[in-house]
């Protein structure tokens, strides 16, 4: 009987991860939205912000930006340069999204352990001075109102990006920077899972 001979394993192509990037939705998931912005704001006694016209001026803003740039811009070098900028809104605005759902927690966390025990802490202070709670939930409303107020610069930017270059925006993907390490610890997950 003769002997088979091994296949020669090819090699294994090789796949270089990529970190992805934030997104329009990952903003609008973390930002409030112009309903929940004035809810914010009404029951804050804070002022309403103008949320179209945010909107409405970064979008235009940027469209000025790039017809005062065609003429020294190619239309690849164009769609980089708003990429990056537009890629700087988003991630703003998410940043501010991320920071606002924090102090929402705290502040919740707050008042809750208020609401459950009196503790010294948490009384109003003396003569008029807020409580610690309160403190915290106003925080958090300023938070609200400036994490909207970014997302609809953020949005007006996409909408600006698309109008320029005739494409929806995406963020850019860069590579992994040690995608050696992320390959060895897909590895030993795989080997952890098989282990059960």
């Amino acid at each position: 009987m003769a002997k088979k001979s091994a296949p020669v394993p090819r090699p294994a192509a090789r796949v270089v991860p990529l970190r992805k990037g934030t997104t329009l939705e990952m903003v609008r998931l973390a930002c409030p939205d112009a309903t929940q912005a004035t809810l914010i704001a009404e029951s804050f006694g804070s002022p309403v912000i103008d949320s179209e016209g945010i909107r409405e001026l970064h979008e235009r803003m940027i469209v000025e930006t790039a017809d005062a740039l065609g003429e020294g811009l190619g239309e690849r070098a164009m769609q980089i340069h708003l990429q990056r900028i537009v890629g700087s809104y988003v991630g703003s605005a998410h940043g501010a999204g991320q920071f606002y759902s924090r102090a929402v927690t705290e502040a919740r966390d707050l008042t809750a352990k208020a609401a459950n025990d009196l503790r010294d802490e948490d009384l109003d202070g003396p003569g008029g001075f807020e409580s610690a709670a309160q403190r915290k939930r106003e925080f958090a409303a300023d938070m609200g109102i400036q994490a909207h107020a970014l997302r609809m610069a953020a949005e007006g930017a996409v909408a600006a990006y698309e109008h320029v270059v005739g494409e929806r925006w995406k963020p850019f993907e860069r590579p992994v920077e040690n995608p050696g390490h992320m390959l060895d610890r897909k590895a030993a997950e795989m080997q952890m899972a098989a282990l059960g």
